[in-house]
């Protein structure tokens, strides 16, 4: 029997999903050199509280205070052949920017040709009517240098004498954990599943051991890597550890791994952009391929709020 892709344009022939790349890739600069100025009420963001690469520019913007200089609109996390939708319900709501219907026509209006997958994060520029970027690493590095001049909070996320080590972190990450749950959840192969879903294993197994010693992975106070970590490792046990078949060891099994998600979850304003409500259905509703019947687990039961103690690691 022929098992069908998710996203069959992004499906290799050994049945590995191989994610596409982003269509656009403009920059916002503080001076406006790249054509696009950070400027406070110029640019919208679209997001999706279900999507981690979404929730990276989300919490971004909230640890930032940058709320009301960079507005934002949530989508529909229910997606299905349409793509994602602006529609009004609990945490979402229509497009009160340019009322569109679905995000697919701020990709058409920005390239009429654009035939590949719609995703989300978008920063769209309310002055020339087009997205600058679906790149959410892009979109974040953005927010926390370029837009600097407008943050309410002073967090130095990317600071100077880090940035090699975080970028050397990122892709690490990136590559083995944040995509690679995705990896072994779109694969339609055994063999690569198994690939995928025992890299996602031997990155935990690390970064555990890290973090029995580090608060944090890098600094004593958070940074991007930290958050970019965060997104993938909060969905874990209520989506990937069922969902997507990486269900070697809960993140509450490990208890370092666990009491740093924790840390970071406490961390003020991060729990509100959290919502497992829109995570748990996107993920077990719109992926119909993997769970076929649309039901909707009722866990996992996790308090993440009881104490972390990682203070004593400083």
């Amino acid at each position: 029997m022929k098992i069908e892709a998710q996203f069959p344009a992004e499906q290799a022939t050994d049945g590995s999903f191989v994610r596409q790349k982003d269509a656009f890739n403009d920059w916002v600069t503080a001076d406006g050199r790249s054509g696009y100025q950070a400027q406070a009420g110029r640019y919208h963001l679209y997001v999706s509280l279900a999507c981690p690469w979404a929730s990276r520019i989300v919490i971004v913007r909230q640890l930032l205070g940058l709320e009301q200089a960079i507005g934002m609109t949530v989508v529909d996390p229910i997606r299905d052949d349409r793509g994602w939708a602006f529609r009004n319900g609990p945490g979402y709501s229509e497009d009160p920017i340019n009322g569109f219907k679905f995000l697919s026509e701020a990709y058409l209006a920005t390239d009429p040709s654009y035939h590949q997958r719609v995703t989300v994060p978008v920063l769209w520029d309310t002055k020339t009517k087009r997205i600058v970027s679906n790149n959410d690493d892009d979109i974040m590095r953005m927010l926390e240098v370029e837009f600097k001049a407008f943050a309410t909070r002073f967090v130095d996320l990317y600071p100077a004498p880090h940035r090699s080590e975080i970028d050397e972190f990122n892709e690490w990450i990136f590559q083995t954990f944040n995509d690679g749950v995705y990896r072994a959840g779109f694969a339609t192969a055994q063999a690569p599943y198994e690939r995928a879903s025992r890299r996602v294993f031997e990155t935990l197994d690390e970064l555990e051991q890290r973090l029995s010693t580090h608060r944090y992975l890098i600094s004593p106070q958070p940074l991007e890597t930290d958050w970019r970590f965060f997104v993938s490792l909060i969905r874990f046990d209520p989506v990937y550890y069922v969902h997507f078949k990486c269900n070697l060891h809960l993140i509450a099994q490990y208890p370092n791994l666990f009491g740093y998600l924790k840390d970071l979850y406490q961390t003020d304003g991060v729990a509100q952009t959290v919502n497992f409500d829109h995570i748990k259905r996107h993920y077990y509703i719109t992926h119909d391929d993997i769970n076929p019947t649309g039901l909707v687990p009722i866990g996992p039961a996790q308090d993440l709020l009881a104490p972390h103690g990682r203070e004593r690691l400083g």
